[in-house]
């Protein structure tokens, strides 16, 4: 049967003021964070930097496609740098959100259970004014863009909301929570353009997919505890049959991506910039190519080691895209 979260005062000490066991060892939160702000840190991922940069790094995609087609201008560069500080609030108040909604499933899941709610480091109470400091800080970097991309970023709000309870009504809760992941495509190339032409739609497209890629893996470090508490997941649907989906979304993933390059940049009638981009797309395919073979699907280390490898994947095609829009 579960366990219920235990309270501050039915917590050990040692878990109260102890790390998160999915956490990397010697994380910078862990060892020089304030004492009492670690919980909150924790409660944001802020010692998992991964989620933020997999946040980031379809804003960094749009911003660098859409200067292929009419150049970097003075603005891009708040656009990049807002983009970072905004993925790592709205990260946070996502994942705040998350473990709020999730304390009774972490109780009862190894690798969850010490996390800031569950352990008592945090109530929720604490967690709910945590979240809203965050998100109120990202909206104030929102209102600094034009406003589609602000009525794109207060849109976002609800695929946000909507996700922690995904897993719950479906199966394919990796595919909401590439719907939330992967709208900085579509609302950083709006804030760079003021439109969201058909090769946004493309590029969010793509990072949709490349999260049901990622996302599945990790999902497969849970699989047994996640069929104990109930919880649903694309790495339980496709069990044995994982490696199949992979490669399907893999191919989506690089052919959506192209698909975004060829309708931004071919236009212009230059061959260099295009070829460049495309290269770029070619190279994270060989880069997933190489996490695929790296892949043990019953190896959690092995799992949580290829999903963290999407970091580099994505920047990737990045160098490149931002290669061909100086040209």
């Amino acid at each position: 049967m579960p366990q219920p979260p235990r309270t501050p005062e039915a917590a050990p000490l040692e878990e109260i003021i102890g790390t998160v066991a999915d956490a990397p060892a010697g994380n910078w939160v862990d060892r020089y964070a304030p004492f009492g702000a670690r919980p909150y840190l924790r409660l944001s991922r802020a010692d998992r930097p991964i989620g933020t940069w997999l946040l980031l790094i379809p804003c960094l995609w749009a911003i660098t496609l859409a200067a292929g087609i009419d150049g970097f201008r003075a603005w891009d560069a708040w656009l990049a740098l807002s983009c970072g500080i905004g993925a790592f609030l709205m990260r946070g108040a996502g994942c705040t959100w998350n473990d709020i909604t999730d304390r009774d499933i972490d109780a009862a899941v190894t690798r969850t259970r010490s996390r800031p709610i569950p352990s008592g480091q945090v109530t929720v109470r604490q967690a709910l004014v945590w979240m809203v400091v965050q998100a109120l800080l990202a909206a104030l970097i929102l209102l600094s863009y034009n406003g589609l991309a602000i009525a794109l970023g207060i849109a976002s709000l609800g695929l946000v909301a909507i996700y922690p309870f995904a897993k719950r009504f479906t199966w394919w809760p990796q595919a909401f929570l590439g719907l939330a992941f992967n709208w900085g495509a579509l609302l950083a190339w709006a804030a760079h353009s003021g439109t969201v032409p058909p090769a946004a739609v493309a590029l969010y497209a793509a990072g949709i997919a490349w999260t049901l890629y990622y996302d599945t893996i990790y999902a497969h470090q849970d699989r047994e505890d996640d069929a104990l508490v109930g919880v649903k997941s694309t790495a339980r649907l496709f069990g044995t049959d994982t490696r199949r989906w992979l490669a399907i979304f893999f191919a989506l993933t690089i052919t959506l991506f192209a698909l975004a390059v060829i309708l931004a940049l071919a236009p212009s009638g230059r061959a260099l910039p295009l070829v460049i981009a495309l290269a770029g797309v070619w190279a994270m395919g060989w880069h997933m190519v190489w996490q695929m073979r790296q892949l043990d699907t019953d190896d959690p280390a092995s799992c949580l080691s290829v999903f963290r490898a999407n970091r580099d994947a994505g920047l990737v095609p990045v160098l490149f895209l931002a290669a061909a829009a100086w040209l």
